[in-house]
């Protein structure tokens, strides 16, 4: 995400995204059947929030675990993948809601609203201890993450999210943390050599007090 400050010069910001961890902790704390199918729906498939308002019924091919994602960013569609564990949420949530029409509504069959969505997300987030700020998108943000951590190609992320460009894919490189975990912070090499090393000393902990 760039943006141009008043005298020309670019700044990058990246977007704030969700541990694997705090997706499970928000899912948790969601406690509202709806609500809870909404949200893991968005995370699990990298939606945006009009493409899960806008989804259909017709388009949910449970068999074949897609979703058909019509008229998305740049008039264009698209399959995403429907998780395997998000089925049984799914299967609850079918038989509860009467829907006519879409995977979500509101009164009267209507289109839900993303306002609904942004006020019953915060609620979940302040429930889970979350303090970051999270919108509908950072979910599809952490999706994103999420997949290039696991070893997912960028090519293959690029298109499950409907980017047309590589170059929007791209700010997920910077984020991922898969390579970053494996790098050693130069503290970390320093403090296992010493208790490696021939003057070794019994319960040395960097969190301990020291002798000045």
């Amino acid at each position: 995400m760039t943006t141009k400050h008043l005298s020309g010069k670019k700044s990058s910001y990246l977007p704030e995204v969700l541990s694997q961890q705090e997706v499970l902790e928000l899912l948790r704390a969601t406690r509202n059947l709806k609500h809870r199918a909404v949200l893991a729906l968005i995370y699990s498939a990298g939606l945006r929030i009009g493409e899960v308002l806008n989804l259909e019924l017709h388009h949910i091919d449970v068999d074949r675990r897609q979703l058909l994602v019509k008229n998305a960013k740049g008039r264009k569609d698209r399959n995403v993948i429907l998780a395997e564990s998000f089925l049984p949420l799914f299967g609850n949530y079918f038989g509860t809601y009467a829907r006519k029409k879409y995977f979500v509504e509101g009164e009267g069959g209507n289109q839900y609203s993303s306002a609904s969505v942004r006020a019953f997300l915060k609620q979940s987030c302040k429930r889970a201890g979350i303090k970051k700020r999270v919108t509908p998108h950072t979910l599809r943000h952490s999706f994103a993450t999420h997949l290039m951590e696991n070893g997912v190609g960028l090519r293959h992320i690029q298109e499950l999210l409907g980017h047309a460009r590589p170059e929007t894919t791209m700010i997920y490189t910077h984020i991922a943390q898969k390579d970053l975990l494996n790098i050693q912070s130069p503290l970390d090499v320093a403090v296992n050599k010493f208790l490696n090393s021939d003057k070794k000393q019994e319960n040395f902990m960097l969190s301990g007090n020291f002798k000045g």
